[in-house]
């Protein structure tokens, strides 16, 4: 990733009560969760608690509703982001709180989760849309 991406910004981040901002990420690949965790690590530094999950079924017991970001890839497997994220809302995560990630077109992606059914959907490749990330990352980091 390029500087812009790695720019820390958590000296300006107010940690409530100590209590760093739990984003957690529902994905079969464990190096796209490894250069998140990096990149969150670096910009954020200890306002931000990262947790991986490749099982679905192991990441729902670690939800409720004090996850600040989930991010479900859609192809996930055993039942898919789709019944993930139905499940994750169950569990008491706003869908405000979810992200759906996927290498497929953002369009495909608008016409499976239409705007407001939840926070944002991501292509995984497309820079531009990773940029939109860390916009939502930024926001959710800094919010109270």
């Amino acid at each position: 990733m390029s500087e812009p991406y790695l720019k820390p910004v958590s000296a300006e981040i107010p940690v409530e009560a100590g209590r760093p901002k739990r984003v957690i990420l529902v994905d079969e690949s464990a190096l796209y969760a490894e250069s998140w965790r990096a990149v969150l690590a670096c910009r954020y530094g200890s306002a931000v608690s990262f947790e991986f999950y490749r099982d679905p079924i192991a990441a729902l017991d670690a939800l409720g509703a004090d996850v600040s970001l989930l991010l479900v890839d859609l192809e996930l497997p055993l039942f898919g982001g789709r019944k993930m994220f139905e499940l994750a809302k169950g569990r008491g995560v706003a869908c405000r709180r979810i992200v759906i990630l996927s290498s497929r077109p953002a369009e495909d992606l608008h016409q499976l989760f239409p705007d407001g059914s939840c926070l944002a959907v991501i292509n995984k490749t497309e820079p531009n849309q990773q940029n939109a990330f860390l916009m939502i990352l930024d926001s959710i980091v800094k919010r109270h």
